[in-house]
């Protein structure tokens, strides 16, 4: 069944998210959920960010409309770090990333009629050595502080990476192809 590009609800403020579903001919409603992104104790990565992805799904898109929410995480070391949100936490993150190799896991979900389909997609990053400078310069920017792990890999940190394995723009924020997928097994097709 083939929708209008334009009847698609996302349930994010992300611009990062919002850009990428453009930059492939979407052009969805944006809802702000209120979702409080507490990780559960012992909840790991790929739970966490799908609870999040539903969570955002039922706070903003009713059952009749169709709808995208998405989250994503950082994990290194069976730890899961989310957006720092201050400065020492950036710092203290990006100290970590320093020349290891991080996964991080997009979780998303799609809604249409009531039927709901869930992807959660993983991706490892490896970090060059990042100099305690650099991690400084990079978090007096701002950029770190709302994003996961505390780096865009579309901005400031591009220069850290040294190798990704796996879908680029799940790290940016949202794997259209898991979108796509989702789509389609629910049987919708977007047309311009």
């Amino acid at each position: 069944m083939a929708h209008s590009a334009q009847s698609l609800i996302l349930a994010s403020t992300s611009p990062q998210r919002l850009a990428l579903l453009q930059s492939h001919g979407f052009n969805p409603k944006v809802r702000q959920p209120n979702v409080d992104e507490t990780p559960f104790p012992q909840e790991n990565a790929d739970a966490l960010v799908e609870r999040l992805a539903l969570a955002k799904l039922t706070d903003v898109v009713n059952n009749h409309e169709t709808g995208l929410a998405a989250d994503t995480v950082v994990a290194i070391n069976n730890e899961v770090f989310g957006k720092p949100l201050l400065p020492a936490r950036a710092t203290e993150m990006l100290k970590l990333l320093s020349g290891q190799t991080h996964q991080v896991f997009g979780g998303l979900v799609v809604s249409h009629r009531g039927r709901k389909v869930s992807r959660v997609i993983r991706t490892s990053i490896t970090f060059r050595k990042v100099s305690d400078d650099e991690i400084s310069t990079y978090v007096k920017t701002g950029e770190p502080l709302d994003k996961a792990g505390g780096y865009a890999i579309q901005g400031g940190a591009a220069h850290f990476v040294k190798s990704i394995d796996g879908c680029r723009e799940n790290v940016v924020g949202l794997s259209i192809p898991a979108v796509l997928s989702a789509l389609n097994a629910l049987g919708i097709y977007f047309s311009d």
